[in-house]
């Protein structure tokens, strides 16, 4: 099963897209199954993205009050850069499709309003590509460990990071201790206030 992310400040586009990862078959295919997780806040999102829960993809609007699309998907990266990114656009903003690619990463644009068939294909081979990346990463490892390069240890804490990121993080305060309740966090160690940081400088 798929985890996607949805993230869009019009609560009719997040409905649009929810009844699309609901129709069964998806592209006529059994494969295809999916939990989706919408959010009408760039800052929610982030946050929930670094609560441990991962995501193989992530479909963001480009135009949201207070983060738009690229800042979004850029600060999303940094917390859980092997999930496949898409964007919306109502907009024919080529500077923006540019910044996207460029900055974000992104696996591909769709301009709204979407055509179903192509964004069920877009989000189609984002997962196979995410699949085949993710594959090729564990092949990887594997040889890594096998010429001493990298640890069972180091391994196994990599495949926790990838399901659970964020899990193997270690936060350490002033005083050289390390902090175990989030909540106890500073304001600088979390990457949904980083995104707020960013926010509060671009105005």
């Amino acid at each position: 099963m798929y985890r996607i992310m949805l993230v869009d400040d019009e609560p009719n586009i997040l409905s649009a897209l929810r009844r699309l990862f609901a129709a069964q078959p998806f592209l006529d295919s059994a494969d295809f199954k999916f939990q989706v997780e919408t959010f009408d806040s760039p800052l929610q999102a982030l946050q929930r993205a670094d609560g441990g829960a991962a995501f193989d993809l992530v479909i963001s609007d480009y135009r949201m009050p207070g983060m738009d699309g690229v800042a979004f998907l850029k600060a999303f990266k940094k917390i859980q850069p092997n999930a496949e990114r898409l964007i919306l656009s109502g907009y024919a903003d080529l500077e923006a499709l540019v910044g996207a690619i460029n900055e974000a990463h992104i696996f591909r644009f769709i301009a709204k309003p979407w055509h179903e068939f192509e964004l069920k294909s877009a989000v189609a081979q984002a997962l196979a590509h995410h699949d085949l990346l993710q594959d090729n990463q564990r092949l990887a490892d594997q040889v890594r460990m096998q010429c001493g390069v990298i640890s069972k240890q180091e391994l196994a804490l990599r495949r926790l990071e990838q399901e659970s990121p964020g899990i193997t993080k270690v936060h350490w305060g002033a005083d050289g201790s390390v902090i175990l309740d989030e909540a106890d966090l500073s304001p600088d160690d979390s990457a949904a206030q980083e995104a707020e940081k960013w926010l509060n400088s671009t105005k």
